[in-house]
Protein backbone atom coordinates (compact mmCIF):
# COMPACT_ATOMS: atom_id res chain seq x y z
CA UNK A 1 0.00 0.00 0.00
CA UNK A 2 1.32 3.70 -0.80
CA UNK A 3 1.43 6.47 1.34
CA UNK A 4 -1.74 7.78 0.39
CA UNK A 5 -3.57 4.72 -2.19
CA UNK A 6 -6.08 2.22 -0.71
CA UNK A 7 -7.23 -0.75 -2.36
CA UNK A 8 -9.74 -3.37 -2.47
CA UNK A 9 -9.18 -5.22 0.79
CA UNK A 10 -8.80 -1.49 2.50
CA UNK A 11 -12.18 -0.36 1.37
CA UNK A 12 -13.49 -3.91 2.91
CA UNK A 13 -11.74 -3.53 5.88
CA UNK A 14 -12.88 0.31 6.49
CA UNK A 15 -16.84 -1.02 4.99
CA UNK A 16 -17.01 -3.40 8.21
CA UNK A 17 -15.28 -1.07 10.69
CA UNK A 18 -17.93 1.51 9.63
CA UNK A 19 -20.66 -0.67 10.82
CA UNK A 20 -18.99 -2.78 13.91
CA UNK A 21 -15.71 -0.53 15.30
CA UNK A 22 -15.11 -3.02 17.80
CA UNK A 23 -14.45 -6.33 15.17
CA UNK A 24 -11.53 -7.82 16.45
CA UNK A 25 -8.77 -8.38 13.78
CA UNK A 26 -9.42 -12.18 13.91
CA UNK A 27 -13.22 -11.60 13.13
CA UNK A 28 -12.04 -9.42 10.38
CA UNK A 29 -9.79 -11.68 8.86
CA UNK A 30 -12.31 -14.25 9.08
CA UNK A 31 -15.28 -12.36 7.32
CA UNK A 32 -12.75 -11.04 4.38
CA UNK A 33 -10.77 -14.34 4.38
CA UNK A 34 -7.28 -13.15 5.30
CA UNK A 35 -4.93 -13.41 8.19
CA UNK A 36 -5.28 -11.61 11.11
CA UNK A 37 -1.59 -10.26 11.05
CA UNK A 38 -2.47 -8.61 7.26
CA UNK A 39 -5.72 -6.86 8.64
CA UNK A 40 -3.49 -5.72 11.60
CA UNK A 41 -0.60 -4.71 9.60
CA UNK A 42 -3.61 -2.62 7.28
CA UNK A 43 -5.97 -0.93 10.00
CA UNK A 44 -2.34 0.04 11.66
CA UNK A 45 -1.10 1.53 8.34
CA UNK A 46 -4.36 2.78 7.95
CA UNK A 47 -4.30 4.83 11.26
CA UNK A 48 -0.65 6.29 10.54
CA UNK A 49 -2.13 7.44 7.36
CA UNK A 50 -5.35 9.24 9.05
CA UNK A 51 -7.50 7.17 7.03
CA UNK A 52 -8.83 6.28 10.02
CA UNK A 53 -9.32 9.05 12.63
CA UNK A 54 -10.64 7.00 15.99
CA UNK A 55 -12.64 4.31 16.90
CA UNK A 56 -15.53 5.07 18.74
CA UNK A 57 -18.65 3.99 20.69
CA UNK A 58 -22.04 5.55 19.60
CA UNK A 59 -24.81 5.90 22.35
CA UNK A 60 -27.94 5.47 21.84
CA UNK A 61 -29.74 8.82 21.93
CA UNK A 62 -32.94 7.06 22.80
CA UNK A 63 -31.36 6.19 26.73
CA UNK A 64 -30.77 9.28 27.23
CA UNK A 65 -33.52 11.46 26.23
CA UNK A 66 -32.39 14.33 28.42
CA UNK A 67 -29.98 15.87 25.63
CA UNK A 68 -31.45 18.42 23.62
CA UNK A 69 -30.35 18.25 19.94
CA UNK A 70 -30.57 21.41 17.38
CA UNK A 71 -29.20 22.54 14.25
CA UNK A 72 -28.59 25.78 14.15
CA UNK A 73 -27.60 27.91 10.73
CA UNK A 74 -25.35 30.81 11.17
CA UNK A 75 -24.49 33.82 9.03
CA UNK A 76 -21.31 35.88 9.57
CA UNK A 77 -20.80 39.63 9.19
CA UNK A 78 -17.32 38.97 7.72
CA UNK A 79 -16.93 36.67 4.89
CA UNK A 80 -12.46 36.93 4.55
CA UNK A 81 -10.84 34.03 4.98
CA UNK A 82 -9.21 35.29 8.18
CA UNK A 83 -12.63 36.07 9.54
CA UNK A 84 -14.12 32.60 8.38
CA UNK A 85 -11.41 31.27 10.15
CA UNK A 86 -10.91 32.99 13.23
CA UNK A 87 -14.78 31.71 13.39
CA UNK A 88 -14.62 28.15 13.02
CA UNK A 89 -11.92 28.19 15.55
CA UNK A 90 -13.63 29.95 18.38
CA UNK A 91 -16.77 27.48 17.48
CA UNK A 92 -14.49 24.34 17.60
CA UNK A 93 -13.96 25.23 21.32
CA UNK A 94 -17.69 25.36 22.81
CA UNK A 95 -18.36 21.47 23.82
CA UNK A 96 -21.70 21.97 23.06
CA UNK A 97 -20.92 22.57 19.43
CA UNK A 98 -20.92 18.42 18.28
CA UNK A 99 -20.42 19.35 14.45
CA UNK A 100 -19.42 22.27 12.39
CA UNK A 101 -19.73 22.52 8.87
CA UNK A 102 -18.60 25.36 6.74
CA UNK A 103 -21.47 25.59 3.66
CA UNK A 104 -23.10 27.24 0.64
CA UNK A 105 -26.07 28.85 0.53
CA UNK A 106 -28.23 31.60 2.54
CA UNK A 107 -25.95 30.85 5.61
CA UNK A 108 -22.20 30.06 6.01
CA UNK A 109 -22.16 27.27 8.93
CA UNK A 110 -24.35 24.48 10.19
CA UNK A 111 -23.84 23.49 13.79
CA UNK A 112 -24.87 20.89 15.53
CA UNK A 113 -25.54 22.08 19.12
CA UNK A 114 -26.09 19.74 21.94
CA UNK A 115 -27.40 21.08 25.56
CA UNK A 116 -29.43 19.26 28.20
CA UNK A 117 -32.19 21.50 28.51
CA UNK A 118 -33.52 24.86 27.08
CA UNK A 119 -32.41 27.10 29.86
CA UNK A 120 -28.61 25.18 28.80
CA UNK A 121 -29.46 26.56 24.92
CA UNK A 122 -30.47 29.70 25.10
CA UNK A 123 -27.43 30.72 27.61
CA UNK A 124 -24.89 28.91 24.82
CA UNK A 125 -26.89 31.30 22.10
CA UNK A 126 -26.57 34.12 23.73
CA UNK A 127 -24.16 34.61 25.97
CA UNK A 128 -21.86 32.44 23.68
CA UNK A 129 -22.35 31.85 20.24
CA UNK A 130 -24.28 35.48 19.52
CA UNK A 131 -21.34 37.35 21.08
CA UNK A 132 -18.60 36.08 18.91
CA UNK A 133 -17.43 39.09 17.03
CA UNK A 134 -18.42 38.23 13.28
CA UNK A 135 -22.04 36.35 14.07
CA UNK A 136 -24.56 37.97 12.38
CA UNK A 137 -27.55 35.99 13.07
CA UNK A 138 -28.67 32.03 13.76
CA UNK A 139 -31.67 30.28 13.25
CA UNK A 140 -32.30 27.07 15.30
CA UNK A 141 -34.60 23.95 14.21
CA UNK A 142 -34.60 21.31 17.44
CA UNK A 143 -34.48 17.40 16.76
CA UNK A 144 -37.95 16.13 17.36
CA UNK A 145 -37.22 12.56 16.59
CA UNK A 146 -34.25 10.97 15.30
CA UNK A 147 -35.66 8.60 12.55
CA UNK A 148 -32.63 8.08 11.07
CA UNK A 149 -28.74 8.32 12.08
CA UNK A 150 -26.11 6.77 9.65
CA UNK A 151 -22.31 7.65 10.45
CA UNK A 152 -20.96 5.34 7.48
CA UNK A 153 -19.68 7.30 4.84
CA UNK A 154 -20.10 5.37 1.57
CA UNK A 155 -16.39 4.65 0.50
CA UNK A 156 -15.96 4.45 -3.51
CA UNK A 157 -12.73 2.57 -5.11
CA UNK A 158 -10.55 5.12 -7.77
CA UNK A 159 -10.00 3.29 -10.54
CA UNK A 160 -6.48 2.87 -11.37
Amino acid sequence: MQDDILDKLDYEILALLQIQGDLHYKELAYKLHRSPSTIFERITRMRERGFIAATIAIINREKFRELMVSYSHVTLKDHSSCALQNFQQQVALFPQVMECYHTTGDYDFLLKIVVRDMQEYTHFITKDLMTLDNVLKSHSSFVVNEVKRNLNYPLFKHSS
